[in-house]
């Protein structure tokens, strides 16, 4: 039967747990059916509480027996836990439980990933382990015992002993139970070392299966390479004597930052040029960075409650932002995550799932590791930086790290740092973190005799989150580009905190033409009164290269809208800026590769319904279609040429001088392939020696309709790699025909190798159908019939992933009426399910309750 009610938790309820733990004892018995865990831990009460019930969280356990200080006891049990009677003094908790790991196909808690132990503990899966007090401001050192018969043993911290069938591990550092973690299996170590700034040695491992040996190099220097950064730009240096990696192929996320022992999806670590592509590099790079600045942010100083989860994800994207920016390409990595900000977050913020930074109520956290939380976090933790500045970002943190090390923290405690290191009153920047939606910001101008006068407005559209917003402090970064092309203001950031607000340059010769929100210096929605002229000047001359590829994109969408709307052509003047654009070699290959891109169909038809339009799929599909045609007709003698001399020749590197070649080689195969009847695309899949070129060619084979012998040639050659299989389904989801979709899409389900419950497998094939934006939003609704089959299928099995895919259809409302029809029917049809999860339950009813 369906999961009781949901309940909703409430910020505004927060109270102290009634107890602390001074430490925590765990014996795990390991079997694949019936796992026994023993618990010994010591509780006091907390002087600071004002509840004193003693509630420990259980999820699908089997209480085998319970005492306290050696006396055994009878608690009350429910579904979500235990209470019982304590003593109103220190005393000793023993339990031991029994739990079914095989069994757990959620992936949360203790489950077995081809015949391997693994956790995820992140939100709330250490109370399916054991019955504990599973919040994240309960912190607590954590000894633990494993007794198997695996010759690894893996646990939280340092080892203290090891048998031949046992291991004991010792973590000295205070945490809450969702940063536990335990692997057992058969496994081998790729094995290095790491020299802190202080001089102490720390032993690195990153465990796979045997057979993924030689996909470990680039994660283990990738990992040492983020150590390095970080000690030498924020000062934080580790720990533990030992820092252990493993790779596990069943896996809700990317990956997990359980201290001294993350857990990763192994696509999220497991790389080679033979079967990787460079955006799986520089991906694998940044998580990898990622999960290690947790030790600082998010596990040394974590969050008081799972509202405050901004607190450690946000910080910490921002923090893996920097050091990709640094690793590689600043302006190509900020332009990439403007491109996933608007994608993701901005739908987001404008539909029935948004929600503020820090939200104040939820049903299943699960259901809020969200763009919001995690990508528009870090904006928010980028405009701080830049209204502090770098001198005063910096020792605020330093004094964050320094005033709460071991603590559990709340967004309160984070800002207060930098009011206390700058004086200044961030009460209304704090808005950012406690309102929703997506801020849009209209400019325009005058000019008098040398002074150029600015006029912004701000408005945030009200949503059931944030009924009544009110103005933001927008950091604007502005810079001026007089009618030579030169740079005659250069950047200088605007603080706007009034819903209506001017800012007045003065002492100008010739009227220039604003460059406004630089680097994307606030996450908005810009409305500027330019001329396709002016945006063509900018598009040439800008200094900033963020605003400079963003007018070539408005530019590109101003002519798609023209096409969709009215049946115009292609504009010939984007087309002659971005001619000049790609030609300048003295301009990096991957943001020249940038330039080249469209818009999204799907942010073409955001745009459409944003000006009160009906988007209608195939009208978009042909649009951009056209354009691409028209792109390589236009730039036909040019791109033989780009492809020719951005074909790297030497060894593979993942590095971004060769990466941004082969970025902008294959963004001009994409176009060639439209004028040489796929010549080229087939010459470089016969001689591709990496997976890059191997699979941007076979892309455009499939586009070309030239693509099934390759497909079935690179089935044969990779069908016992099941990484690239995710890639060989997904590419042909993503490429195939609208018409076609759909029918695809069932083929390949009902292939051998498609394993529905592998998250990996599933994305693969139905993740890349809800983002096939014509196909998936067929007019028949059989993309809507289809995805809600397979999430009723997946919910019993997986709600986690069941939930996060139930996002495809939160933009309904911006389709016609038929199509709003057909995704309510399915949507209603999910909801009658009468064992639907919690996690799902609440996803569609805000989507259906828009």
């Amino acid at each position: 039967m369906r999961d009781a009610a949901p309940q909703t938790i409430y910020l505004a309820d927060y109270t102290a747990f009634g107890f602390i733990i001074d430490s925590v004892s765990l014996q795990f018995d390991l079997d694949p059916h019936k796992t026994r865990v023993k618990s010994r831990i010591a509780f006091r009460p907390n002087p600071d509480a004002t509840d004193s019930t003693f509630f420990l969280h259980g999820e699908n356990l089997t209480l085998v027996s319970a005492a306290i200080d050696g006396a055994p006891v009878t608690p009350d049990l429910t579904d979500r836990g235990l209470t019982c009677s304590v003593p109103d003094a220190p005393f000793i908790w023993e339990a031991e439980v029994e739990i079914d790991p095989m069994g757990n196909t959620a992936l949360e808690g203790l489950y077995m990933s081809n015949g391997m132990y693994c956790t995820q503990c992140e939100a709330e899966g250490f109370r399916k382990i054991t019955y504990y007090p599973d919040r994240p401001d309960v912190m607590a050192v954590f000894t633990v015992r494993i007794n198997g018969p695996h010759p690894v043993l893996l646990s939280n911290g340092n080892p203290v002993t090891t048998g031949e069938h046992h291991a004991e591990w010792h973590d000295p550092w205070p945490k809450p139970a969702y940063l536990f973690a335990l692997v057992a299996g058969e496994l081998v170590a790729h094995s290095d070392q790491f020299t802190t700034k202080s001089g102490r040695d720390v032993a690195l491992n990153l465990y796979v299966r045997p057979g993924d040996e030689g996909k470990c190099a680039f994660g283990m220097q990738a990992l040492k390479d983020s150590m390095k950064w970080d000690e030498e730009v924020y000062g934080r240096e580790y720990d533990l004597d030992l820092f252990n990696i493993v790779a596990v192929d069943d896996f809700n996320m990317g990956a997990m930052e359980n201290k001294g022992l993350n857990v990763f999806n192994s696509s999220a670590v497991l790389a080679s040029p033979e079967t990787s592509t460079d955006m799986n590099f520089e991906r694998i790079e940044a998580i990898i960075a990622h999960e290690y600045f947790h030790n600082w942010t998010g596990n040394r100083i974590t969050c008081r409650d799972w509202f405050q989860l901004c607190l450690k994800e946000g910080l910490t994207v921002f923090r893996d932002s920097q050091f990709t920016s640094d690793m590689r390409s600043a302006p190509v990595k900020r332009i990439g995550d403007v491109i996933e900000l608007r994608a993701r977050q901005f739908p987001e913020d404008q539909g029935p799932l948004a929600h503020p930074v820090r939200p104040e109520s939820f049903q299943e956290i699960n259901n809020f590791y969200t763009a919001t939380v995690y990508e528009k976090g870090a904006e928010v933790i980028g405009m701080l930086k830049l209204l502090v500045g770098d001198a005063a970002y910096a020792d605020a943190l330093d004094l964050y790290f320094q005033r709460h090390d071991g603590q559990a923290c709340t967004i309160e405690d984070w800002l207060r740092v930098f009011e206390d290191t700058t004086g200044r009153d961030l009460a209304q920047f704090k808005r950012w973190y406690a309102q929703a939606g997506t801020p849009h910001l209209s400019m325009t101008e005058d000019w008098d005799h040398g002074k150029l006068t600015l006029h912004f407005k701000q408005h945030t559209p009200p949503s059931t989150a944030t009924p009544d917003p009110q103005p933001y402090l927008l950091p604007i970064a502005v810079g001026l580009i007089d009618q030579d092309g030169d740079e005659v203001e250069p950047t200088v950031v605007l603080e706007m905190t009034e819903a209506e607000q001017s800012f007045v340059f003065d002492n100008l010769g010739t009227r220039p033409i604003a460059s406004v929100l630089r680097g994307f210096s606030a996450p908005v929605v810009l409305t500027q009164d330019l001329s396709d002229a002016d945006r063509a000047h900018l598009l040439a001359h800008d200094t900033d290269p963020f605003n400079r590829w963003e007018q070539g994109r408005i530019l590109a969408r101003r002519s798609l809208m023209a096409m969709i709307l009215g049946g115009k052509s292609p504009a010939k003047d984007w087309l002659k800026g971005i001619r000049a654009v790609i030609s300048d070699e003295h301009l990096d290959p991957a943001y020249r590769a940038l330039m080249l891109s469209l818009p999204s169909q799907s942010e073409l038809a955001r745009a459409l319904a944003e000006e009160g339009h009906t988007p209608d799929p195939d009208i978009i599909y042909a649009a951009v279609e056209a354009t691409r045609a028209a792109m390589a007709k236009s730039y036909a003698n040019l791109l033989p040429t780009l492809y020719r001399r951005h074909s790297v020749r030497e060894d593979y590197a993942p590095n971004a001088l060769q990466s941004g070649k082969r970025a902008l080689s294959n963004a001009a195969l994409s176009l060639l392939t439209r004028i040489d009847d796929a010549a080229a695309a087939q010459k470089q899949y016969d001689t591709a020696d990496n997976m890059t070129q191997q699979l941007a060619a076979l892309a455009n084979l499939i586009r070309a309709g030239k693509g099934s012998t390759a497909l079935q040639a690179f089935q044969t050659q990779w069908k016992d790699d099941r990484l690239v299989m995710d890639k060989w389904f997904g590419l042909q989801v993503m490429e195939a025909d609208p018409e076609e979709a759909h029918e695809v899409v069932t083929t390949l389900t009902k292939h051998a190798d498609f394993n529905w419950k592998n998250p990996n497998r599933f994305r693969a094939v139905l993740g890349a159908f809800a983002a096939h934006h014509a196909g998936f939003h067929h007019a028949s609704g059989a993309g809507y019939r289809l995805l809600a089959d397979w999430l009723i299928t997946l919910d019993p099995v997986n709600p986690q992933t069941t939930a996060r895919m139930c996002s495809a259809f939160q933009t309904w409302k911006r389709y016609d009426d038929s199509r709003q029809a057909l995704i309510m029917a399915e949507l209603d049809r999910i909801l009658a399910q009468p064992d639907l999860s919690r996690d799902t339950t609440e996803m569609l009813t805000r989507i259906r309750g828009a």
